[in-house]
């Protein structure tokens, strides 16, 4: 069996063009396959693992998936604001560890500003249960100061005690702008990977006190300056949503049911685990519309290996015969055109992995701050090397067909063939 592999080998060293172009088709269409299914993976652990250790959140009635796009992805609005108080009263439930309240509506050059608290930092988690670093910097304390995460600061080129300014409304036209009431950087958070990474954090009272004088999105009035606002104390009428840390799972499903029963104002308390599986769920069609596209590829290079295979075979009869003269069997002839087959596989199965961790280098940082998924590189995984275990088994079936054909020529076809 090894003199019949490197025979084959000899053989397509013999025919290198023939053989770059068969394993550059083999190797994409594996870099497409592995590509996909990588991004995929971490697509889905990407979305897992952008909040955790959070219980419930809660905001007004509306579907679970709605809730979970606005409150942590950032993605839509919210159906109504909820009432401070009620959120006071949900907060001091016996149940409840900690709360983060959360104020969306107003953004700065497309990236969306989140009014929050002292609990924001100390409280959220992402992936395991990992907590809020500042990369310089510190948390907001004054009325105008404000905390970038970290793609914001990136992108925009911002460092620790420049000014920024906020606009109403996700659009940044002049006659949105709170021009007269710049926020100081005091704060840059590390990287998270996460819609963290794309938010900036201002304090709840200076969410109420930039839009005094506004009305329904529109300045109707007189905005005080930042000099005579710092001397008053805000609190929120209303908020977004907010978020809750439990003393105890066991408690989640009653305060669930407090919440999405409670008397004064019609709210919604979702798990985000279960709305993260809802939510990945309503893309699986997309999930597996891209494995589908994928695994036609696959067989688009598995048939042009074929074709080639099959186009030289007529080429090689007296090659065919010329092996069969010296002593070679009919079962050597089929097994030099199946390993043929099954080496082309293999060394476009090597290329192709190959070229993905080379894209996967160079990609990594741009898909990073382009889109905030993290590609982990990492090794194989065992259903990845499933995948690869078929394309080589399907490899080694396309070889088949061209192995029987060459079977059934006989010695006096082949060497009756003129030159």
């Amino acid at each position: 069996m090894g003199a019949i592999f490197r025979l084959a080998w000899q053989s397509l060293t013999n025919r290198k063009t023939t053989a770059f172009l068969t394993l550059l088709t083999v190797a994409i269409s594996v870099t497409l396959l592995l590509g996909v299914e990588r991004v995929r993976t971490q697509a889905k652990s990407s979305f897992a693992n952008t909040i955790s250790g959070t219980d419930l959140i809660v905001g007004s009635r509306s579907g679970q998936v709605n809730l979970l796009l606005y409150s942590v992805f950032r993605i839509g609005n919210a159906t109504n604001n909820i009432d401070w108080k009620s959120y006071q009263e949900i907060s001091q439930h016996r149940s409840v560890k900690w709360s983060i309240p959360i104020s969306l509506g107003d953004s700065h050059q497309g990236y969306r500003v989140i009014g929050t608290n002292h609990s924001y930092f100390t409280h959220y988690q992402y992936g395991q249960k990992q907590h809020l670093n500042f990369a310089e910097g510190r948390e907001f304390t004054g009325l105008f100061e404000t905390v970038l995460g970290a793609e914001v600061a990136k992108k925009l080129n911002y460092q620790l005690n420049d000014e920024i300014i906020i606009a109403h409304g996700i659009s940044d036209k002049s006659f949105n702008r709170h021009d007269n009431l710049p926020f100081k950087v005091v704060g840059i958070l590390e990287p998270t990977g996460t819609p963290v990474d794309r938010s900036v954090h201002v304090s709840l009272g200076a969410i109420e006190a930039i839009h005094i004088g506004w009305e329904s999105g529109a300045k109707l009035g007189h905005t005080p300056d930042a000099q005579t606002l710092a001397n008053y104390q805000f609190e929120p009428k209303q908020i977004t949503a907010f978020m809750l840390g439990l003393n105890s799972k066991i408690q989640t499903f009653a305060l669930q049911r407090y919440i999405n029963t409670y008397s004064k104002e019609p709210l919604s308390a979702i798990m985000p685990g279960i709305a993260l599986h809802e939510l990945w769920g309503m893309m699986s069609i997309a999930e597996q519309a891209l494995l589908v596209v994928s695994g036609f590829v696959v067989i688009a290079g598995l048939l042009g290996m074929l074709t080639s295979l099959l186009t030289s075979l007529n080429e090689r009869r007296r090659e065919m015969a010329i092996l069969r003269a010296m002593g070679a069997r009919p079962n050597h002839i089929f097994f030099l055109l199946v390993s043929e087959a099954t080496v082309l596989t293999a060394i476009g199965i090597a290329l192709g992995t190959a070229l993905l961790y080379s894209l996967m280098f160079i990609t990594q940082p741009f898909i990073q701050q382009q889109f905030g998924l993290f590609i982990k590189i990492s090794g194989l995984t065992s259903y990845e090397m499933l995948l690869l275990g078929i394309v080589q088994l399907a490899g080694i079936i396309v070889g088949v067909l061209p192995a029987l054909r060459a079977y059934q020529h006989s010695l006096a076809d082949g060497m009756t063939i003129k030159v």
